[in-house]
């Protein structure tokens, strides 16, 4: 029996490095395995550890063993603990950070099943309340017959029924009902949008083939992966729905991801119609207490398919069959936190891991997926629609935000009470406000960035670290004269009110200021509803109005300022241009015809001219064929490291030396450059190009870690992020 648990700390110090030697007690011995739970003596606290490893014996000196230890009773597959140990491998950080990604919900905070007392009736009280005669029947108050007869419907929380705790006893003192304390499940509430039927609708003859070639897949149990490439509203759900119950059927299980759960309630609500309770739902918007048990379910094996966002991908299931990443060119399924973890491809090692199916679906998808995975494609809407025609409108010399061919197109759909969606990918009101007398800009004090003018709130707020302001009534020179530069969504909503709302036509407005705290059941949901129940009106937004939503009497789409992502320094901008207007073009015209409007300066960009055309092949072969030429992914891997401190000099001063320590052959180093101060900390960036990422990762984290030690990198962050996005 192993005696010695080789412990991970949940620490988040880079320079703490495990695993460390615990003896265990006997009376652990059993009950400990991989991926454990223990509360360990660390230095002079205890904190939370994972077991990572078992073996006999150790090569610490006896005495410095420690113990005692506790177990917790909840802990995670072994497979999970591996995970961790790739992904800290992977994107240069450690086990411990890693291992923190795949807890329990609340576990860190001791979180665990909700108890109460519970109440069911005894064969005698349900012969009672079934209103059998006996003799021997006691006399009851027709509250108490009430009370019995509320429990024909099975066991019930004891503080949700009529009487209480005290009126229960009462009845168990007389042998009619049960009392017992047990865990009660906290279950999430759904009110999905648009949820369709449960009943599995025909398929075509493109969804059959595809169905039929990865269901073979599927029973092979072999690691494989497959891009799903479909235009909108060609039913790749429903593929995901059928491949999903081909995985349960053969005793597996399901992943299914999604770019963020408040924005996709949809394919939400058909998962749960047509699987129920063997479906649950994991997302940062539920309580924590709902989270906890959405997991246990999953551990537990009470629940087979788990839906949510990129956090979703760490679901402790077993005998894992199938994971499908939908949306997957969207860039929310990179992580921002340390360690910063690709979902696409942390799903890719738990696929190879178990032997299961990997299927990524999009409309657009990445240049990288498209270049390296065998592709299935669906050509055809499922009802034989075609793809809305679309207008390019030329927008140069214009001084208004408006088209005039996009303000009678509103108009038209106002007469004939249709619905129309508006893009533009700029919150706030104007993007930054200047004194007309001096140029003074008003810019935020912690970061170097213009503060945007949000006018409903009356303040001007950085969009990096939150500063706000109420907005000034003049400048420090003592001009009032203050210009308002650009357009954003609250600006245009303000406008479309003004010209086309009335009692028939509403405008709705969807992007991070409206949205709140948006979970399914309210904020984002709740709005989606509206737009959905009302029979004319525009939805105006950020990207979130372009996001897998299905309604089909949206008869117009318009992208205002469509070249604004072109002009990102981003090697990705074209890519992320047309993926932004084939998805909202996506959204128009499924229950008939459809029109799309995009304005730009930029008619003859690449990725508009390619969107208007609806060609997706043609504008991932040029964008394959440039990123070749200039070596960048999927021809390469990127590497970036921000090196920051509160003072200018020690940030150049540590990326100086880390960039000294980077020299290798195939490794290409560009900077250290100086970023926008951010958050009240000087930045520098290096950013690597290279061919071999596990070593380039490896090179990296080894100089880090040694500069980090250097006293002359006292209060220096260092953050690396592997294939940045």
């Amino acid at each position: 029996m192993p005696a010695i648990a080789q412990v991970e700390p949940l620490t988040s110090t880079r320079a703490l490095r495990g695993p460390f030697d615990y003896r265990l007690p006997e009376e652990l011995q059993r009950q400990v395995g991989v991926g454990s739970m223990l509360l360990v003596p660390f230095g002079r606290r205890e904190v939370l550890g994972v077991v990572v490893a078992l073996s006999e014996s150790s090569d610490i000196a006896e005495e410095k063993l420690l113990a005692p230890l506790r177990a917790l009773a909840l802990g995670m597959p072994a497979e999970l603990v591996t995970l961790a140990e790739w992904i800290a491998a992977e994107y240069c950080s450690t086990v411990a950070r890693a291992l923190t990604l795949m807890l329990a919900p609340g576990t860190a905070r001791g979180a665990g099943p909700l108890i109460r007392l519970v109440a069911g009736l005894t064969t005698a009280g349900r012969s009672l309340a079934d209103g059998e005669p006996n003799e021997n029947q006691p006399r009851l108050t027709e509250r108490q017959l009430a009370l019995l007869r509320t429990l024909l419907d099975g066991p019930a929380v004891a503080s949700g029924l009529p009487g209480g705790a005290a009126a229960l006893r009462r009845l168990a003192d007389r042998g009619l009902v049960e009392l017992e304390r047990r865990a009660v499940p906290r279950r999430p509430t759904h009110l999905p949008v648009g949820v369709q039927s449960a009943q599995a609708p025909r398929l075509t003859g493109e969804q059959q083939a595809v169905v039929d070639e990865l269901s073979g897949v599927l029973e092979q149990r072999t690691s494989a992966r497959r891009l799903l490439h479909g235009i909108t509203g060609s039913g790749k759900t429903e593929i995901y729905l059928r491949l999903t119950d081909e995985t349960l059927r053969q005793g597996r299980g399901a992943i299914v991801l999604v770019p963020e759960i408040a924005l996709t309630p949809q394919i939400v609500g058909r998962f749960i119609q047509r699987f129920g309770d063997t479906v649950a739902v994991l997302h940062s918007r539920l309580s924590m207490g709902e989270r906890h048990d959405e997991w246990r379910r999953l551990r537990a094996g009470e629940a087979r398919v788990c839906v949510g966002p990129r956090s979703a991908v760490f679901a402790p299931i077993e005998k894992l069959g199938l994971i499908i990443v939908d949306e997957e060119h969207d860039a929310s399924y990179k992580h921002e936190g340390d360690p910063r973890y690709d979902a696409r491809e942390v799903a890719q090692a738990r696929v190879q891991s178990a032997g299961a199916l990997l299927l990524l679906g999009s409309a657009t998808p990445r240049a990288e997926s498209y270049h390296s995975l065998p592709r299935m494609r669906l050509a055809r809407r499922v009802d034989g629609r075609p793809l809305p025609r679309v207008e390019v409108l030329d927008m140069r010399g214009a001084n208004h935000g408006l088209h005039p061919r996009t303000i009678a197109a509103l108009a038209d759909v106002r007469r004939a009470q249709g619905k129309a969606i508006v893009l533009l990918n700029r919150r706030g009101w104007a993007n930054f406000l200047s004194c007309r007398a001096c140029g003074q800009v008003w810019g935020c004090p912690h970061c170097d960035v213009a503060l945007v003018l949000h006018r409903g709130e009356g303040q001007v707020a950085c969009h990096h670290c939150g500063h706000r302001e109420f907005v000034p009534e003049r400048c420090e020179c003592g001009s009032a004269a203050l210009a308002r530069h650009g357009t954003g969504t609250e600006r245009v909503e303000h406008d479309l009110k003004a010209a086309l709302a009335d009692d028939r036509f509403e405008v709705f407005r969807l992007d991070a200021d409206s949205a709140g705290t948006a979970t399914p059941s309210g904020g984002v949901g709740a709005l989606l509803r509206d737009f959905q129940a009302v029979r004319s009106g525009v939805l105006v937004g950020t990207q979130m109005v372009a996001k897998g939503h299905d309604f089909a009497d949206v008869q117009l789409g318009v992208v205002l300022d469509a070249d604004a992502t072109l002009r990102f320094p981003d090697f990705r901008a074209e890519e992320r241009t047309f993926a932004l207007i084939a998805q909202l073009a996506g959204r128009v015209g499924r229950g008939g015809e459809g029109h799309v409007l995009i304005q730009t300066i930029a008619p003859r960009a690449r990725a508009i001219t390619h969107a208007a055309d609806h060609d997706s092949d043609g504008f991932l072969d040029g964008e394959l064929e440039r990123r070749r030429e200039l070596r960048y992914p999927p021809f390469s891997h990127l590497i970036r490291i921000v090196v920051s401190a509160t003072a200018a000099r020690s940030a150049r001063i540590a990326a100086a030396t880390v960039h000294q320590r980077l020299h290798a052959p195939d490794v290409t180093v560009l900077g250290p450059a100086p970023l926008f101060r951010l958050r009240g900390r000087e930045r520098q960036v290096l950013v690597l190009k290279v061919s071999d990422r596990p070593a380039a990762v490896r090179l990296v984290d080894k100089a880090i870690s040694t500069v980090s030690r250097q006293r002359s990198s006292a209060g220096v962050n260092f953050s690396v992020d592997v294939d940045p996005q």
